[in-house]
């Protein structure tokens, strides 16, 4: 860590404050060797919790900063390492809540445009997700509010973000976590004045859960794109040879490279047609999720009505 930016953010800490000319600064010196360290990071924090009323400039700086730091800190790039996933956890939690609407942004970005992230970290951003739009107030970074009252248009654009996100448990798709979250979220504003969109993000999550179909291949994750990289990267002579011999007496041999070659896949329209079967046990989970409070409402029957259509039963 440079000396000027160990200067700043220590000011910063002191005073409570940090200028827009600061934050140009830290970022001149942050990433003057093209990275931020952990110890940078860590000052970062330090400065956003004790910055009284952050301005857009620091904010935007400070989600950045910590998002690359987080996604880039080891090799592979894009992907969060166990020990990377709880120091994010520990940072963010260490006064025992998120402290900040900078700190939501940081979380949800990470599953938003990381590549893969540890278990821990998909879980630990669903519960703070889930607490910040039933308890939360205030300015989110992408526009609009929490409300502690009802679901706003504001919260359901995280929950989007959140449960599609290219690094979450199910990218692209809604896993069965992110769908109870769902229902725990309607359950617990079901007489509220929740957004018009919360009740078609219901439909849609939950419905995707059930029918939707998610590639076994959408998300590598992080031990195996370690393998691969390596092996691309090594270009030594007894490599090359071995690709060389593979090439020539066994064309279909690159499938095996990394271990035993599995049956062949079923091809792709299969494989959708599969998930969008409606089975005995899914049938069985919704009708626990629906009971659940007693009664078939408005948004169970959105989400019954996206059923019948998709499965061309409307």
């Amino acid at each position: 860590m440079t000396v000027q930016f160990a200067d700043i953010a220590r000011q910063a800490a002191n005073d409570g404050t940090i200028s827009d000319a600061e934050v140009l600064q830290l970022r001149a010196s942050g990433w003057a060797d093209g990275q931020i360290m952990r110890e940078e990071a860590e000052a970062i924090f330090a400065s956003d919790q004790a910055v009284a009323n952050p301005s857009d400039i620091w904010s935007d700086f400070f989600v950045e900063a910590l998002r690359n730091f987080v996604l880039n800190a080891s090799a592979p790039r894009g992907y969060v390492s166990d020990t990377d996933a709880a120091w994010l956890i520990a940072m963010v939690s260490q006064d025992g809540k998120v402290c900040s609407m900078t700190e939501l942004e940081l979380l949800v970005q990470v599953i938003e445009k990381g590549l893969g992230v540890p278990e821990c970290l998909n879980a630990y951003v669903l519960n703070v997700v889930e607490q910040a739009v039933l308890t939360g107030t205030g300015p989110t970074r992408d526009g609009g509010a929490l409300s502690d009252t009802h679901v706003s248009e504001a919260e359901v654009r995280i929950l989007r973000r959140v449960i599609f996100g290219s690094a979450s448990e199910r990218p692209a798709a809604a896993s069965r976590a992110e769908a109870e979250l769902l229902f725990r979220l309607k359950d617990a504003t079901l007489h509220q004045a929740n957004a018009p969109e919360f009740k078609r993000l219901f439909a849609q999550g939950v419905g995707n859960y059930l029918l939707g179909y998610a590639s076994q291949s959408a998300q590598i994750d992080r031990a195996r794109m370690l393998e691969l990289e390596a092996f691309v990267a090594d270009n030594s002579v007894s490599v090359g040879r071995f690709i060389g011999r593979m090439a020539r007496s066994a064309p279909n041999a690159f499938g095996i490279v990394f271990g035993k070659k599995s049956a062949p896949l079923a091809s792709r329209e299969a494989q959708v047609a599969e998930a969008a079967a409606f089975t005995a046990v899914e049938q069985d989970w919704l009708d626990q999720m629906i009971n659940a409070n007693g009664e078939v409402d408005a948004y169970d029957q959105a989400l019954l009505e996206f059923i019948a259509e998709e499965a061309g039963e409307a």
